[in-house]
C-alpha cells in the first residue's frame, strides 16, 4: 500500500496524464475496474477544472471562443493543479500561462485580459469592509491630511496595460454595443474594486494611476500627490483624491490621530 505522500503525488501525476498502475491497489473496483474508475475520475476532474477556469476567465473565453479556450485551459490544467480546495481561487497562474501560449500569439493583449478577469474574480470573493469617505476624514486635522497612508480596500487591484483592456472588456460582454476596438487606443489603467453585490473596475488616467501606485507602495497622500504631478504637471491631486473617495477605493481608517 502506498504511503499518503506517495499516494497524493501519484494522484497528481495521474491527473496530469501519467499512467500509474500502482494506484489501482488504492481504488476499490466492482463492476467497473479500478483502472477504469481512475480514468473516469481524471476525466471529471479535468472537466471541473476547465469549468472553473471558464467561470473565472469569462472575458478570455468570449474573445477566443469556447473550443479554443477549452484546449488552452486543458493545457494549463496539465501543468498546474489546484494548490487549495476552493476552485474559485484556482487559476492565479493562468495569465502567465496565456502570455506564453503559442496559439494565442496573435492576441498580445489576451494575457492582460486574463489578469483583468482574475482581478475581478479576486475582488468578487474579497470580504466587504467599511470604506473611507469624506465624512470619515472630518476628524483629521488639515495639516495632517497629507501624512495619511490609506490602504486600498480589500480585493482591489491596480492594473496597467499597453492595450485598451477597458474597452476590450466592454466590447466582449454579452450584448455589447461597443464596436471594433483598435489596439492603437491603448495603453490603459484600471482600478478593480469590490462592490456590494459584484466586482467592477474604473478606468484611471496617468496621473490617477501614479497616485494609486504610490498608495499601493505605502506612500502618504502627500507623496502620492507628488507622484501624480510628476507624471502630469497639470494634474489636480485634490480632484484625484475626491474621485477615488467617490469610488470608495480606500479602506476605512483604523486609527486617526
Amino acid at each position: 500500500m502506498l504511503a499518503l505522500r506517495e499516494l497524493q503525488a501519484g494522484f497528481a501525476a495521474h491527473l496530469k496524464g501519467e499512467d500509474r498502475p500502482d494506484l489501482a491497489e488504492a481504488v476499490v473496483g466492482d463492476t467497473i475496474s479500478a483502472a477504469a474508475r481512475l480514468r473516469i475520475h481524471r476525466h471529471h476532474m479535468r472537466r471541473s477544472l476547465v469549468g472553473a477556469l471558464a467561470s473565472t476567465f469569462p472575458t478570455v473565453q468570449a474573445i477566443v471562443g469556447e473550443a479554443f479556450f477549452r484546449t488552452m485551459a486543458e493545457r494549463f490544467v496539465l501543468r498546474e493543479l489546484p494548490a487549495q480546495p476552493v476552485l474559485a481561487e484556482y487559476g492565479a497562474g493562468f495569465p502567465a500561462f496565456v502570455s506564453g501560449y503559442g496559439p494565442a500569439v496573435a492576441l498580445p493583449y489576451l494575457a492582460d485580459m486574463a489578469k483583468l478577469d482574475c482581478a475581478l474574480n479576486l475582488a468578487f470573493h474579497a470580504p466587504l469592509e467599511d470604506r473611507l469617505t469624506a465624512s470619515g476624514l472630518a476628524d483629521v486635522p488639515a495639516e495632517h491630511l497629507f501624512d495619511l497612508k490609506p490602504a486600498l480596500a480589500a480585493g482591489s487591484t491596480l492594473l496597467q496595460s499597453a492595450y485598451p483592456i477597458d474597452r476590450i472588456w466592454h466590447a466582449s460582454q454579452p450584448g455589447a454595443t461597443v464596436g471594433t476596438v483598435s489596439l492603437e487606443e491603448g495603453p490603459a489603467s484600471v482600478l478593480v474594486l469590490r462592490r456590494p453585490d459584484d466586482a467592477a473596475f474604473a478606468s484611471v488616467n496617468a496621473a490617477e494611476q501614479a497616485f494609486l501606485a504610490a498608495i499601493v507602495e505605502g506612500s502618504s497622500l502627500g507623496e502620492a500627490a507628488q507622484a501624480a504631478v510628476f507624471v502630469e504637471p497639470a494634474a489636480d491631486p485634490s480632484r484625484i483624491f475626491a474621485r477615488l473617495l467617490a469610488l470608495e477605493a480606500f479602506a476605512a481608517l483604523q486609527h486617526v490621530r
